[in-house]
């Protein structure tokens, strides 16, 4: 009795027609961020994580990135969870490493907006990435595995980058290469705030959700 189903990505949409969803049944319409923050400077000289400290998150990859890049750039991890032990062992091992706890939306969205990018390092499959699209609401450039919706939403070499899910010294390479280049990274953030509000902000939100049931009302005027 469904008419169309939503999905958040092109990559999700993908997996439900490989489960057996007829392609023509799944429309991709992504998340979005309201109130819309303002755009920050990246003026905090730091690389930002925010989300569970948690295996599945990429946690591990994330430190042992840090533990390769030798003192290069402060980390500031915000968040809680079942790894919150490895993150304050290495804050007491890599003096650049900082984990903040878990903070109010509005801080977060303050401290993604000083950072010079966000790393987002999970090695599962993510529902959607909400944690990226604020960032680029913020004009912050994401570092990202590549793997699955995150990869999607990461435009690698305009908005952000990519490296391999779970390669620490990748991981450690790509922010070299981006501290090594900052007219890049300055490019970057004018192409992430451009990507958040082409693609993520309530009124593109509304006008895709529009069509979607416009489309639906039409199919059935047909029947």
């Amino acid at each position: 009795m469904v008419d169309l189903y939503i999905t958040l990505t092109e990559f999700a949409r993908q997996k439900f027609i490989a489960g057996g969803i007829p392609a023509e049944k799944i429309v991709v319409k992504p998340n979005f961020v309201r109130p819309e923050p303002e755009v920050g400077n990246g003026s905090g000289g730091y690389a930002l994580f925010v989300g569970r400290l948690s295996v599945e998150k990429g946690l591990d990859t994330l430190l042992a990135a840090w533990e390769h890049l030798d003192n290069q750039i402060p980390l500031k991890i915000v968040g809680d969870g079942p790894l919150a032990d490895q993150v304050v062992a290495a804050t007491k091992r890599l003096p650049l490493v900082e984990w903040l706890g878990r903070k109010p939306m509005a801080q977060v969205h303050e401290l993604m907006g000083e950072a010079k990018f966000l790393v987002f390092p999970s090695k599962w499959y993510e529902t959607f990435g909400r944690v990226a699209i604020e960032a680029f609401a913020k004009g912050t450039p994401v570092i990202a595995a590549n793997i699955g919706a995150i990869a999607e939403l990461v435009d690698s070499g305009r908005t952000g980058l990519h490296f391999r899910p779970g390669d620490a010294a990748d991981l450690a390479d790509k922010v070299k290469w981006v501290l090594a280049n900052p007219e890049k990274l300055a490019q970057m953030r004018q192409e992430a705030r451009l990507e958040f509000e082409a693609k993520y902000t309530a009124d593109q939100n509304y006008q895709q959700l529009m069509e979607i049931y416009q489309q639906v009302s039409i199919s059935k005027d047909r029947l």
